[in-house]
C-alpha cells in the first residue's frame, strides 16, 4: 500500500472513531508510523486528507457502476452488478460511510461540490436501470427508490451484526427485493 493511501485509510478509521475535529495531525501521523509534520509531504492538511478520501470514493463509486452497467448483458444483470458493487463497497468501506455522515460540514466546499456532483451522477446510474426495468417510473420516484435502496445499503456501520458473507447476502437479497418490488 502506498504511503498517500495508508494515510487515507488510517484517517478514515481515527474520523469515524473520534470525529474529524476529534483528531489531530500529530495524532494522524502518529497512527501512520510518521511524525505530524511529515504528513505535509502528502497533502496540504488535515481538511486535504478530508477531501481527497470523500472525492476518491465518491469517483470510485462512480466509475465502477458505470463499468458493471456497460458489460452486463441485460438489465437485470446490471441491477444486480450495482446492488453487488455497493454493498460490497459499504461492507469494505464502513469508516467513510460514518466520516461523510458525520463530518460532512468540514468538507471544503469546493470539495462538498465535487463529491456532491459525483454522487448524482452515481444515482442516474442507478436510476437509467431502475427505469428500463419499471417501464412507468418516472425520474422523482426512481431517485426515492434508490435514495432509499442506499440508505439500507449504508447502514452497515450500524446494522452489520451478521457475519461478513451472511450480511452481503441479506443487504444483497433486501436491496433487489426493493428495486424490483411492482411500483405503483
Amino acid at each position: 500500500m502506498e504511503r498517500r493511501d495508508q494515510i487515507l485509510q488510517t484517517a478514515a478509521e481515527l474520523f469515524a472513531e473520534n470525529g474529524y475535529h476529534g483528531v489531530s495531525i500529530n495524532e494522524l501521523g502518529a497512527a501512520c508510523g510518521i511524525s505530524g509534520p511529515a504528513l505535509y509531504k502528502h497533502f496540504r492538511g488535515k481538511q486535504a486528507i478530508l477531501s481527497e478520501m470523500l472525492v476518491q470514493i465518491s469517483d470510485e463509486l462512480l466509475s465502477e457502476g458505470r463499468r458493471r452497467v456497460r458489460e452486463a448483458p441485460d438489465r437485470d444483470a446490471a441491477l444486480l452488478g450495482l446492488i453487488e458493487w455497493h454493498v460490497d463497497f459499504a461492507l469494505q468501506h464502513e469508516p467513510l460511510i460514518v466520516v461523510q455522515d458525520r463530518d460532512w460540514a468540514a468538507l471544503p466546499v469546493e470539495s462538498r461540490e465535487r463529491v456532491r456532483e459525483t454522487q448524482r451522477k452515481y444515482v442516474e446510474v442507478w436510476v437509467k436501470v431502475l427505469r428500463e426495468l419499471h417501464e412507468d417510473l418516472a425520474p422523482k420516484p426512481a431517485r426515492a427508490m434508490v435514495h432509499a435502496a442506499f440508505g439500507l445499503i449504508n447502514s452497515t456501520p450500524h446494522s452489520a451484526l451478521l457475519p461478513a458473507e451472511q450480511m452481503r447476502a441479506t443487504l444483497r437479497r433486501m436491496a433487489h427485493a426493493a428495486l424490483t418490488a411492482p411500483v405503483g
